[in-house]
């Protein structure tokens, strides 16, 4: 049953990504401290944080609203895990891995999107 936000298997595969995203940030490179590392933070916070606000909202367009500002978030993300990797930032597991989180989460997002709209 979904009491809360928290609840939500979207949200929690979420917030594993923000934390995936948090470990990998550290060790790219100190030049991309200011470009690069913060994009990709606020991309993957802006999953969750926007799930939660949706959540909270008066309805279900509202709700369903924030969750489509959290799959565009997403590929956001997606598109600079790409430029990482195409910098030899990250390697190729670590890649498949991600882009696997990536899609779960936004296979998640579609489907709970789409269970609103009914």
């Amino acid at each position: 049953m979904i009491n809360d936000y928290k609840d939500l298997i979207v949200w929690q595969k979420s917030m594993d990504l923000t934390y995936e995203i948090y470990k990998i940030t550290k060790f790219l490179p100190s030049e991309e401290r200011f470009c690069l590392i913060d994009q990709m933070r606020r991309a993957v916070i802006s999953v969750p944080s926007n799930i939660a606000e949706g959540y909270g909202r008066s309805s279900k367009n509202e709700f369903s609203r924030f969750l489509s500002i959290a799959h565009g978030s997403l590929r956001e993300l997606e598109t600079q895990i790409l430029i990482c990797e195409k910098l030899n930032y990250i390697d190729k597991q670590t890649l498949k891995n991600l882009l696997s989180n990536i899609s779960e989460v936004g296979r998640l997002l579609g489907g709970l999107k789409s269970k609103l709209n009914k």
